[in-house]
């Protein structure tokens, strides 16, 4: 698939919130939370919406491609969590970004964290005959927290949103390989279990509330990823026709400072060749791909002909990764 990213942006919120500031609120004893997650600081919202982190993210993408939100025909909203369950977020969003009724598609895609992957395949093979699509991933991972009973797991998440403008490429850019597994054997070992059809809250109160708040089980996905993500690195390499030192920049999904360490060490990449954000701002669930996308472009570690790896996991559970050249 030959598609281009015209432009890339990403939003936060005010408030920067260091580990230390999380110990005294939650009555933690002095340097455990960055002991536990490896995360020095994160951004949470006070003020802003998930709408409000989009829009912002959206417009910076819209202006680093220099191009109008009425020029847009297709908005793809690829978040993890939504604004609310019915409608979908990227109308909302289309909306607020002034786009008059019926000039655009708008409708959201879920893959948990690799959501901004599975929005960027969907986007390039519906602008394939022409046409402006944006996707974007906004994020309040601060929100629905264990912090009394998982403080190490708790502490990793900060919010932001990012977003991309693609469009059929007028050079050699192209996708050359797309690839997602999944492992539902694994199904229970992440995720929050209400908010859905599966506890109703008339019928259930208490089991909605007990599953209201986000639980995994970090030993079963680190096994689990142990096992088997080092081949599928390979098999997506292979897919492309690239080598492993074809690769000039890996761009993965940032769900920890271990993880990401973990995943270096696992797949035999440089760690000069990973762009790694996690300490700085925790783990943005799937606006992490395109934020660290957009800090990538924006520093010049990303120029044309560079060939870009995007990898990352997901609650589910699935491996999922793109093969890019710029």
């Amino acid at each position: 698939m030959r598609v281009e990213i015209a432009g890339t942006g990403r939003a936060l919120p005010a408030a920067m919130v260091s580990s230390a500031t999380l110990d005294a609120h939650h009555g933690l004893p002095e340097g455990r939370i960055f002991s536990l997650t490896g995360v020095a600081e994160r951004a949470i919202c006070q003020d802003e919406s998930q709408i409000d982190l989009a829009v912002a993210a959206a417009q910076a993408a819209l202006d680093d491609a220099g191009i109008r939100a009425e020029e847009i025909s297709l908005i793809i909203g690829a978040s993890a969590v939504p604004y609310q369950p019915i409608p979908a977020t990227a109308p909302l969003v289309m909306a607020r970004l002034g786009i008059a009724d019926g000039q655009a598609a708008a409708f959201d895609v879920n893959s948990t964290c690799l959501s901004f992957l599975t929005g960027f395949e969907t986007a390039a093979r519906m602008i394939s005959q022409g046409g402006t699509a944006l996707v974007f991933s906004s994020e309040l991972a601060s929100r629905a927290l264990p912090w009394a009973q998982a403080p190490e797991i708790a502490g990793l998440f900060g919010d932001g949103a990012a977003a991309a403008i693609l469009r059929p490429a007028k050079g050699p850019a192209r996708i050359a390989a797309c690839l997602m597994r999944s492992y539902p054997s694994a199904y229970e070992a992440c995720g929050i279990g209400a908010g859905g059809t599966r506890f109703d809250f008339t019928q259930e109160p208490e089991a909605f509330a007990e599953h209201a708040f986000f639980a995994m089980e970090g030993r079963t996905l680190f096994r689990l990823a142990a096992q088997y993500f080092g081949g599928f690195v390979t098999d997506l390499l292979d897919r492309a026709g690239w080598q492993h030192s074809d690769v000039d920049l890996v761009i993965p999904h940032q769900a920890s400072p271990a993880a990401l360490a973990h995943m270096i060490r696992q797949t035999g990449f440089a760690a000069e060749r990973v762009v790694n954000i996690a300490a700085d701002y925790g783990n943005q669930i799937a606006a992490s791909i395109p934020f660290t996308l957009d800090l990538a472009r924006r520093q010049g570690r990303i120029r044309p002909g560079m060939r870009v790896l995007f990898l990352g996991t997901s609650a589910g559970v699935s491996f999922g990764g793109m093969a890019l050249e710029v």
